[in-house]
């Protein structure tokens, strides 16, 4: 069993800067892909980035790139999520998940967290 819990959420402005984290705990987080998935209201899960379990490669989404980077430090068991001139279509709750590398199908992760809310306003 693996325990993720994101943080860092919160209100910015669109234009503004925001960075998630997402802890774990429980079994070796290193033996783990994670990915950031988000979820607005009335829409599907969709995914965001994805970083494999070095923190050596990674994919995103067409809508984050140039704007998010995902990042990992396995002796703090942490992977981050920093995003960047943040639109208000950004605006969802944004959960972390562990399962297999680079996967950007929600259904192929083992582990969720709680989630954390980002809302960006004009």
């Amino acid at each position: 069993q693996v325990q993720l819990v994101e943080s860092g959420g919160g209100l910015v402005q669109a234009g503004g800067s925001l960075t998630l984290s997402c802890t774990a705990s429980g079994r070796p987080f290193s033996n783990y892909g994670v990915g950031w998935f988000r979820q607005a209201p009335g829409k599907e899960r969709e995914f965001v980035a994805g970083i494999n379990r070095s923190g050596g490669n990674t994919n995103d989404a067409d809508s984050v790139r140039g704007r998010f980077t995902i990042s990992r430090d396995n002796a703090k068991n942490t992977v981050y999520l920093q995003m960047t001139s943040l639109k208000l279509e950004d605006t969802a709750v944004y959960y972390c998940a562990a399962g297999p590398p680079l996967s950007t199908v929600p259904q192929h992760y083992d582990y969720w967290g709680q989630g954390t809310q980002v809302t960006v306003s004009s």
